[in-house]
């Protein structure tokens, strides 16, 4: 067990352990790692621990409970350990397995690099699973927001977001300019700025893999990989290809790529591929021919958030980043830190509470996952919301983010 200079681990609570095909073993009482995030991230932590505890003692009584463990990212892990990102809670995540976490700072244009990014890349957290569902009473900008049921299945660890860049002006950035020029006979501008887009067989192949696995395992009738292959052929084309040949060796027992079949899948799972451009357009007006995507960063990136806009915002859309080879995860807030609210008790906590699911499924406590998301249905039906929502429906209940939480306990 390693030793941390600032974390403190609960003493009565247990590892979870993980199994060679990368299952977990969770034990009665297992230690689970927590960041409650910068700004807003306080009051939703205190009101999603809040569910999550009660939701376990309705489930399971004092037979199970969980042993909560802060680890530190952020501004809170700036002040307490001097570091942003201190290496003792990557450690203590890699020990320990799984963590949850609320939003943290990430400037724009400038600092230090985001540190969700940087989480998901030290660790090798190469799914970002975002699934898209309504809740009705939930408002929304769309007519039939209730055909929205979709889980998205982003690589994480690739594409423009592997921070391969050079600013324009650097002698860097000047060489590389100079270099495609004589080598390919690419003409750059010499202002640019340059970043590099790696798209490899092997990330791929995973990301595409663990979204046929997760469509099989639940049920899913299709997966579509989502690319921008017309034009970028050589890497997004190529993540189409390599979708289409991971099916024919790992998978044509149970499931058939449209090239294969002409999109009769005679009972098979089917994958299918659509251009991103298009996809953004057809899940506004075909939302039900979508199941399970598997996509890049960029386009996964876009397509979650305009996903969530349809069921009511990313201030309820859950979010998990998960190695589905040795079982690691960090489930996650997928909004902001909107700090002009920090410690107002006002903010929505449904994205954490969400990501709660979320974790308590990949833990295999699914009497805990089920329970919530019948207590979040009633709570949203019965239009008892925080402000985001209550603004924009007639005759709601105003809840702060304690309040609302609370009514979800009492809605379990």
């Amino acid at each position: 067990m390693a030793k941390f200079e600032h974390v403190q681990v609960p003493e009565d609570g247990e590892k979870i352990t993980v199994a060679a095909d990368g299952t977990l073993q969770t034990p009665d009482k297992p230690v689970i790692a927590f960041i409650e995030g910068d700004g807003t991230g306080r009051d939703i932590w205190r009101a999603s621990k809040m569910v999550f505890d009660a939701a376990v003692k309705h489930c399971y009584g004092a037979a199970r409970e969980v042993a909560w463990m802060e680890i530190f990212a952020g501004e809170k892990a700036n002040s307490v350990c001097g570091n942003y990102l201190p290496d003792e809670t990557l450690e203590a995540i890699q020990e320990y397995h799984v963590a949850i976490k609320g939003p943290l700072t990430t400037p724009v244009g400038g600092g230090f690099r985001s540190l969700n990014v940087t989480l998901r890349q030290r660790l090798d957290l190469f799914a970002c699973v975002r699934p898209v569902r309504y809740f009705p009473g939930v408002p929304s900008p769309v007519k039939e927001p209730g055909k929205v049921d979709m889980v998205i299945f982003r690589e994480n660890t690739e594409d423009v977001y592997s921070g391969l860049e050079l600013q324009e002006g650097t002698e860097e950035a000047k060489k590389l300019i100079e270099f495609c020029r004589e080598a390919y006979g690419w003409n750059i501008r010499p202002d640019s700025g340059i970043g590099i887009k790696p798209v490899s067989i092997q990330g791929s192949k995973r990301i595409i893999r663990a979204a046929i696995n997760y469509a099989l395992k639940h049920g899913r009738k299709s997966v579509t990989l989502v690319h921008k292959g017309n034009i970028m052929k050589f890497t997004e084309g190529a993540f189409r290809k390599w979708g289409y040949d991971l099916v024919r060796e790992e998978f044509s027992d149970v499931a058939v790529g449209w090239e294969d079949c002409g999109g009769d899948p005679g009972g098979k799972l089917l994958v299918k591929d659509t251009i991103a451009d298009i996809f953004l357009q057809q899940i506004l007006t075909r939302p039900t021919e979508f199941d399970v995507i598997a996509t890049m960063n960029l386009n996964g990136d876009y397509m979650s958030d305009a996903l969530a806009a349809q069921v009511g915002g990313i201030g309820i859309a859950p979010g998990a980043n998960i190695n589905y080879e040795n079982g690691m995860a960090i489930f996650e807030a997928t909004h902001g830190t909107a700090p002009k609210y920090a410690d107002l008790d006002q903010v929505n906590p449904s994205s954490v509470i969400l990501s709660g699911i979320m974790m308590f499924e990949h833990l295999g406590w699914t009497e805990v996952s089920e329970a919530i998301i019948q207590a979040m249905t009633r709570t949203f039906a019965n239009k008892t919301v925080t402000y985001d929502f209550e603004r924009l429906m007639t005759g709601a209940t105003l809840l702060k983010c304690s309040e609302f939480g609370q009514k979800v306990i009492e809605n379990l």
